[in-house]
């Protein structure tokens, strides 16, 4: 099964499977990145990715977080919550069905190991969010109510199963 299956419109959907690292201190981790063209154009988002050939979600979520972060010293929870999103980037529209698992580390430093060449030119790192900070930032940050998601995630735990999202089209 390719990771990428129309919908029920015939739009192309990539499955997509993404990380909510927390820190022992319940510190997120973001990701920075930005239009490959133009700097300016930027946002903050979990790691992550498209699933690559017959792996699993939870194997992508692993992979992509190895690959961006460079992290794999985690433990991989449940799935918290799914959207689904569309947005231009890169040239092209990316139609997605996000999931996104909870992980726990102690691995706090990073280290892109293995960024794609699309990547290389649209990330400018990583940063570790305190949930305050996160509510306070003026930064675009996606999902858009991530600051609310993780103050409801670390005062509440986890969903006892995953939470359906706003779809957002940007």
């Amino acid at each position: 099964m390719s990771a990428e299956q129309p919908d029920v419109i015939g739009v192309e959907v990539r499955k997509v499977a993404r990380v909510v690292l927390l820190d022992p201190a319940d510190r997120i981790l973001l990701l920075h990145g930005h239009e490959p063209d133009d700097p300016a154009d930027d946002w903050w988002f979990t790691p992550g990715g498209g699933l690559e050939g017959d792996e699993t979600r939870e194997q992508a979520a692993l992979r992509e977080l190895a690959e961006e972060t460079g992290i794999t010293e985690v433990r991989l929870g449940p799935v918290l919550w799914q959207r689904r999103c569309s947005f231009p980037f890169a040239g092209r529209r990316w139609n997605q069905d996000e999931w996104y698992y909870l992980a726990r580390t102690s691995q706090t430093a990073t280290a892109a190991t293995a960024l794609t060449e699309l990547e290389r030119r649209s990330v400018a790192g990583a940063r570790w969010w305190t949930c305050q900070e996160l509510g306070r930032a003026h930064e675009t940050v996606y999902p858009t109510r991530l600051a609310e998601l993780l103050r409801h995630l670390l005062d509440e735990g986890p969903p006892a199963g995953p939470v359906l999202l706003d779809t957002e089209i940007v």
